[in-house]
């Protein structure tokens, strides 16, 4: 890598599965610019969410930190200012941030590091969404999954997550055309995505894209008694025991999610055309990730909230300067992310900043630089709704555990058994195994004092939002400053001073 610190830009999709990508082995979607970017960068074949969950999952990848170690337990978890991301520090070490999209920030302070935000969000920032574990049957239906979203896929002309992800996308390229201005000074954006999150609904260019073509449907649908309790609460919860749902409800709405996978594909083809076309392209490393997957029928469940493959697993692709074509075996997690962003900063000969918070995660760089493997882990933790005690996963070597209190743990041979439908818990060759990671969990985690903080923390915030609704109500949401005044041409500006701002390349340096 040279030692020009290079510019970096993070797309991140929501809900996005790498199993239903083309680049990662499905055979019927079409994820053309993913692929490219995969062929010519790095490709980590088992990269893992830390939680299941928008807001946990984010909090944790932008902090670099478990779940449980900031108190980042549900959508509605505030996120504290006083939590240093990696946007605090590649600002700090002399990088531009900015976000443009989805972040699902809770809380008064909607920017955490980044310099600018150039989109609002599309989810509450307040603490509306807030689950109960005091009342852990009691259904919030204004904001819990149902089938809905798997009954009404289809095709539309417009949807809000549409409208959402096309400012996303027009910020975006505006923000790297800006960028591209003055080179010399190294940028880090963030282009977050709502799509292919469901409602499983698709405009009629990416809709059609699918047309006769023969949908698979999921590979094991499993009954709620063939389930895990755990399963079986979220079956229940989410309401896909339903017996309407038909093979052609399946179908359709997976259709809608594939096509809606094309439509965020072609979105990394719009930004590596705009790094080309401002010249950016050389000194830039492009990192793609999602914050966790989607079951899409699988085993019968929908959506996410569980360490099932499909739902726990992302896609993670690194390319740019630097960065050898290679596929990564080593397991990794989202909170690898953020020391994988200061490293990039510190070998392109920027001053290495202090951790004044212990980070979780490790550098991925020396394994996008060079063949080596270092094996790794990922540690998944789960403290939202549809459980009344926290979900564990520990994820090293072939086999994934995954333990809840209460219910009889999992444990997976993911080698031999790629599927998750044998657990080992109770076969005599695996006691030992099993046996070691139930200690390492009793060791690592202190659930009783993370239930009863997961409990009082909700306990205050259902107060707090209970209170601040009253009244004069005064919004979190993020509303993106615009001046009029000073875009295109007005009274004081001379044109050209509008044509040499936004043109890049410039006229004079072309010319």
């Amino acid at each position: 890598m040279n030692q020009n610190p290079p510019n970096i830009v993070l797309i991140m999709a929501d809900q996005l599965a790498p199993q239903f990508t083309g680049t990662y082995g499905h055979p019927l979607v079409k994820t053309p610019h993913m692929d490219a970017l995969a062929e010519r960068g790095a490709r980590f074949d088992w990269a893992y969410c830390n939680s299941p969950l928008c807001a946990p999952s984010r909090f944790s990848f932008m902090a670099g930190q478990l779940i449980t170690n900031i108190a980042a337990y549900d959508n509605a978890s505030e996120f504290p200012s006083s939590i240093l991301t990696f946007s605090h520090y590649l600002r700090a070490m002399g990088y531009q941030t900015c976000l443009a999209g989805k972040m699902h920030f809770v809380g008064p302070d909607q920017l955490h590091g980044f310099e600018e935000r150039v989109t609002t969000d599309i989810y509450p920032s307040n603490f509306a969404w807030t689950p109960n574990w005091e009342l852990p049957d009691e259904r919030i239906d204004r904001w819990y999954h149902n089938m809905d979203s798997v009954f009404e896929a289809g095709c539309s002309a417009s949807t809000f997550q549409i409208e959402y992800d096309e400012e996303v996308s027009f910020s975006t390229r505006k923000k790297l055309i800006e960028f591209a201005q003055d080179p010399e000074k190294p940028f880090c954006l963030v282009a977050s995505f709502i799509h292919p999150h469901d409602p499983y609904v698709a405009t009629p260019e990416w809709w059609n894209l699918y047309e006769g073509i023969e949908i698979d449907l999921p590979r094991n649908i499993l009954s709620y008694e063939q389930l895990d309790p755990f399963s079986q609460r979220i079956m229940k919860g989410i309401e896909s025991n339903n017996p309407k749902i038909t093979e052609e409800i399946i179908k359709n709405a997976r259709r809608g999610y594939y096509a809606n996978m094309s439509y965020f594909d072609s979105q990394i083809g719009m930004i590596v055309r705009t790094l080309q076309e401002t010249k950016q392209s050389d000194n830039t490393i492009i990192i793609l990730v999602a914050d966790h997957g989607e079951m899409l029928g699988e085993r019968g469940l929908w959506y996410k909230m569980n360490f099932f493959e499909p739902s726990g697993r992302i896609p993670l692709i690194m390319a740019g300067p630097g960065i050898i074509s290679r596929r990564v075996k080593s397991i990794c997690s989202l909170v690898d992310v953020l020391p994988t962003l200061v490293d990039i900063g510190i070998q392109g000969g920027m001053e290495q900043p202090e951790y004044v918070q212990e980070i979780d995660g490790r550098s991925l760089l020396p394994l996008v630089q060079s063949e080596i493997e270092d094996g790794g882990e990922a540690i998944g933790e789960y403290c939202a709704e549809l459980t009344p005690s926290p979900v564990f996963m520990i994820r090293r070597d072939e086999y994934k555990f995954i333990y809840s209190e209460g219910d009889p743990p999992l444990l997976y041979n993911l080698k031999v058994d790629p599927d998750e439908m044998n657990n080992l818990t109770g076969k005599a060759e695996y006691a030992l195994l099993l046996e070691e990671f139930e200690n390492e969990a009793a060791q690592r985690w202190d659930i009783d004092k993370i239930k009863s903080d997961i409990i009082a923390k909700q306990k205050q915030r259902h107060a707090l939002y209970n209170a601040l609704e009253k009244g004069n109500v005064t919004h979190w949401d993020y509303n993106p400053p615009r001046d009029a005044s000073k875009e295109y041409v007005r009274t004081h500006m001379d044109w050209k001073f509008a044509t040499e701002r936004t043109r890049v390349p410039s006229f004079k340096k072309s010319s």
